[in-house]
């Protein structure tokens, strides 16, 4: 900047006749470009580890330290140990006597040193992690890095995100960058939900067109695994078995045949299917060190055999399980269909029931559960998912069931769910502390988050849900939300746009809940429009009679007071956003897609706000709000190209030509078209047709 200052060749020959004016300036070039050495430099770690005490500032630069900091990344995932790496900067020591848990490390940051310590190289790998990030910190302030000591461990062993690609797949390139990701956040584990992603070789009719094949599966799972992080594979199996069944060749395998939802357990040839798919998902994921078999969501009646849902799941898992303890893994099973069959189910999400009930409940139907108890599989994981109540009696009860009865439980919270377009609930930051803190109270072993694919959100938009993620099942609570919020933005984007003036994902939330339904008459649901007749007479917005002036804005007052709201806070997200895409370190393409996420959701603002016009006594309004709604083709094709080119920079947009749609037995939005617009903006594209019939 002061170089740029002096540049007339009248000001560069002054200076140069004058010494003192000259040493003057190179002073002054000299002192901005040192590091800054004031108090308010702040190194925000995330997740937070166990201890950080710092007690000045080193001699070290965040940019001198880089290409030694990337040659031990490069050391540790070309499969060397770090112990063995040799640098002026940087002491591994690799002590097997440390007391830390295996992924444990401590770092000492001296003058000019950094010494990290660990039990195993996992442990020092986790411990360049946490020097990475203050490293871009001190880049990021120009500062040096601290003078500081930190001792650090996982309060639990296995975190894992959960990847669900049924529905569409992101760019390959994408999902390399997402495994560097996990690991600066301490993530150990990936499970895909892999279903027809995946051109298997046994059963080839399953493979989309579009499907990576093993190889590619293979390579990007080798590349996690360099970066400790284990993906294992979940193909689903008794139920949500549409990907496989709603193929002619496998319909004699379905329990119900007018159903591509379930398999017969009955049939021996389901079980010959599955293995196969196994076979080649194991392939494809060869680090793996569990198998998840699904299981949700699926009553059968083998053909109508006589035997009840639960004896025929039991049958089905005890086989699956079998195949997964021959091949040296551990099987993941879904629970919620035993405790369902059994009955007690309702004790886990009836928020109304007192403890009383809740034991009521367990008195009455525990026995049926406990009939079976010797027919579940010792050797399985039984997952107790639960993405809304996780503390409530019922869903401790069931955990508490599983391990007192000798099974091995483990939770599963959720970043995404069924929300459209961007995750909701401060991206359900307290689902996912609660489950958290619940798997570390019992000493459980680990939990994953599922990022359900149904309605198909952006995956940039799931970061900062994997980041309180990562948050909750490494440290535990050592922030509340609005500092792990902010820490996240720290990180996301830089400390320029870490305070609270900043939150603008928060803002967007309320907009974005009242968007998925703002088009529609208030009787009907986005994901429900494919099963309407008529759904431009019968499910969109109907357009004001101009006979009865008034009466359509009075019968639709609270849709208007939501546009009016969800305007004024959209234009405040925009403004942020803008300013936050020209002063982020990092991560600009998510601001670009939460800037597409509002776009989308202004536009619905705008069309009821016009409609309120048009619903006016006054001609000239009318006339005005005519000439709107003719023009907003145009806009929404304008609106609806940026999304899919933004969207499109990480992700395959749609699917391919030869896909075949299953029955859609959930309504997922994302399962209704091949083409992304045609089931992301379903409701808009008949807003226009209607507005085209009724301006004519």
């Amino acid at each position: 900047m002061l170089i740029r200052a002096f540049k007339s060749p009248f000001q560069q020959t002054r200076l140069m006749r004058s010494p003192i004016l000259l040493s003057f300036f190179l002073l002054l070039v000299l002192m901005s470009c040192q590091p800054k050495t004031n108090s308010k430099v702040q190194f925000v770690l995330l997740p937070s580890p166990t201890t950080f005490n710092i007690s000045g500032e080193s001699k070290l630069k965040g940019a001198d330290l880089e290409s030694s900091f990337e040659s031990a990344k490069t050391h540790f995932t070309t499969g060397k140990l770090l112990s063995d790496f040799q640098d002026k900067f940087f002491d591994f020591i690799l002590d097997s006597g440390i007391q830390v848990a295996p992924e444990g490390y401590s770092i000492l940051i001296t003058k000019q040193k950094i010494e990290i310590k660990g039990s195993t190289n996992a442990g020092l790998w986790y411990g360049l992690m946490t020097i990475g990030q203050l490293i871009q910190d001190a880049k990021d302030q120009n500062a040096f890095l601290p003078l500081c000591s930190i001792d650090d461990e996982p309060a639990l062993a296995y975190r894992a995100i959960h990847l669900d690609v049924k529905h569409h797949l992101e760019k390959k390139e994408y999902y390399y960058e997402l495994m560097d990701r996990f690991a600066a956040q301490k993530i150990n584990a990936v499970i895909v939900e892999i279903e027809d992603k995946l051109k298997y070789k046994l059963q080839p009719k399953v493979g989309a067109s579009d499907a990576f094949s093993i190889e590619d599966w293979k390579a990007i799972s080798d590349y996690a695994m360099k970066r400790n992080i284990r993906i294992s594979p979940l193909v689903q199996g008794l139920g949500h078995a549409s990907f496989i069944l709603k193929h002619k060749e496998y319909e004699p395998l379905r329990d119900d045949p007018s159903s591509d939802w379930a398999f017969n357990p009955l049939n021996e040839e389901t079980y010959k299917v599955q293995f196969d798919l196994y076979e080649d998902a194991l392939k494809a994921f060869p680090h793996a060190n569990y198998l998840h078999v699904g299981g949700d969501e699926v009553h059968t009646t083998g053909r109508n055999s006589g035997k009840s849902p639960l004896e025929l799941q039991l049958i089905w898992l005890n086989r699956v399980s079998d195949y997964a303890m021959q091949k040296g893994l551990t099987p993941i099973f879904w629970d919620d269909m035993p405790l369902q069959n059994a009955g007690v189910y309702r004790s886990i999400y009836d928020s109304n029931l007192t403890n009383v009930q809740v034991d009521s409940i367990w008195a009455v139907n525990e026995p049926k559960l406990n009939q079976y108890v010797d027919f579940f599989p010792k050797n399985c994981v039984y997952m107790r998912w639960n993405y809304d109540m996780p503390e409530s009696p019922g869903n401790i009860r069931a955990m508490k069931w599983f391990s007192d009865n000798g099974f091995k439980v483990m939770g599963a919270t959720a970043g995404q769910t069924r929300w459209n377009l961007m995750p909701l609930d401060q991206s359900n930051t307290n689902n996912i502390r609660d489950f958290a803190l619940i798997s570390i109270r019992n000493k459980a072993d680990g939990l994953l988050l599922t990022l359900w694919d149904d309605d198909s959100p952006h995956f940039e938009l799931y970061q900062r849900g994997i980041s309180i993620f990562a948050e909750y099942t490494w440290a535990g609570e050592k922030r509340s939300s609005d500092e792990l919020h902010q820490a996240y933005r720290h990180r996301a984007f830089g400390p320029d746009l870490a305070s609270a003036e900043h939150e603008f994902i928060n803002v967007l939330e309320s907009p974005v809940a009242d968007w998925k339904n703002m088009l529609l008459d208030n009787r009907t649901d986005r994901n429900g429009m494919r099963t309407i007749d008529d759904p431009i007479n019968q499910a969109v917005i109907p357009f004001p009679n101009l006979d009865s002036a008034g009466a359509w804005s009075q019968k639709y007052q609270d849709k208007i007071t939501k546009a009016e709201a969800s305007r004024l806070q959209v234009d405040e997200v925009l403004q942020q956003i803008q300013f936050a895409k020209k002063s982020a370190l990092r991560n600009t393409h998510q601001l670009e897609v939460y800037e597409q996420v509002a776009q989308v959701v202004q536009f619905s603002n705008r069309v009821i706000l016009t409609l309120a016009e048009y619903d006016e006594p006054s001609g000239e309004k009318r006339a005005q709000a005519q000439a709107k709604l003719a023009a907003m083709e145009e806009e929404w094709a304008s609106i609806q190209s940026k999304v899919e080119e933004v969207y499109g920079k990480t992700r395959q947009i749609n699917k391919p030509a030869d896909y075949i749609l299953d029955q859609d037995h959930h309504r997922h939005l994302a399962n209704q078209a091949l083409k992304f617009s045609d089931w992301q903006f379903y409701v808009e594209g008949l807003f226009l047709e209607k507005v085209k019939i009724e301006l004519k």
